[in-house]
């Protein structure tokens, strides 16, 4: 026999009880019959159909309901770690070990990274330093800021995604989107990372790779007229822009990839709503002790102001 009964290595007594019970209802399937395929007997399954629904049963069917639920509201991205910190800061008492098994159970999986090709095409003009040197850290907002291209594939060709984001909370203060991949995108993202912090941004290190983009007269006025100093990793070194190229991987994998795109036009849309209404605001960082980056920066402004006070 083919279909659900087929598949239940591994269910506890209560819902296989419930499935047998289902074949009949559903299907019409005699409950003998259901019960030799899945290898029990008539006195087992009488027995656990009619047996009363303990609490421990209860909680757990609870608790299922909210890894869910969980798993749902990440756009069923988050693995057992996140799913099972948020259950504690939702008052669960519960092991990450139970989490992950419940979430194999439910067949809720996070997600599977994806390399991408790269864009970079190198410049011509002579780089500038590396002031980074692969230490993607920060002691407050503002102080280093990194960015990169990206493509997305939509019905009516390729869209072009530049970024700029803060590396203290990994909050993306800018971004712009485009057909081409050329200076005007990445002036662009960069002027909207200014406006996002109040327009004065002098003294922010702005790390990226050597594209031409990057290396061009007009980003480099840009920088200039911002008092913004770059700073550029090797050619062909991924780890030189790690956070750039770690924020691309979330994008593709968590968003892009299960999405489709009829249009460049929805593209930017959806892309930006997922930006603005999970990532920054909701999406949990681990360099940000498991906070969103914008509750991040909010709390380190907080405790900057309490210390001024003392």
């Amino acid at each position: 026999m083919h279909g659900p009964l087929g598949e239940v290595t591994g269910t506890d007594p209560a819902t296989l009880a419930e499935l047998i019970g289902n074949q009949r209802t559903e299907h019409r399937v005699p409950h003998r019959l259901a019960c030799q395929v899945v290898g029990v007997s008539e006195s087992w399954f009488y027995k656990w159909r009619d047996k009363p629904t303990t609490a421990r049963e209860i909680r757990r069917g609870r608790l299922a309901e909210a890894i869910t639920g969980i798993f749902e509201d990440s756009g069923g991205t988050y693995g057992s770690p996140k799913v099972w910190l948020l259950l504690v800061r939702a008052g669960w008492r519960v092991s990450v070990n139970t989490v992950a098994r419940l979430m194999a159970e439910l067949g809720l999986a996070g997600r599977r990274v994806r390399h991408r090709r790269g864009l970079t095409r190198p410049g011509k003009r002579p780089a500038a330093p590396d002031f980074l040197r692969r230490d993607f850290t920060a002691d407050a907002p503002d102080q280093v800021w990194c960015g990169d291209m990206t493509e997305i594939t939509t019905g009516e060709g390729k869209l072009y995604l530049a970024t700029v984001i803060d590396l203290f909370s990994r909050r993306l203060l800018g971004y712009a989107m485009g057909e081409r991949h050329d200076a005007e995108l990445v002036v662009a993202s960069l002027n909207m990372a200014a406006a996002t912090r109040g327009g004065d941004v002098r003294g922010v290190i702005f790390h990226s790779d050597r594209g031409s983009e990057y290396q061009s007269r007009r980003f480099q006025r840009a920088c200039r007229r911002l008092g913004v100093t770059q700073s550029m990793g090797r050619v062909g070194s991924c780890f030189d822009n790690a956070v750039s190229e770690a924020f691309n991987s979330v994008l593709k994998v968590e968003y892009v990839y299960r999405h489709t795109f009829a249009t460049r036009t929805e593209a930017r849309l959806r892309i930006v709503t997922w930006i603005t209404s999970f990532y920054n605001t909701r999406r949990l960082h681990s360099v940000c002790g498991y906070q969103s980056p914008i509750d991040y920066e909010h709390d380190h402004r907080a405790s900057s102001a309490l210390e001024l006070a003392a």
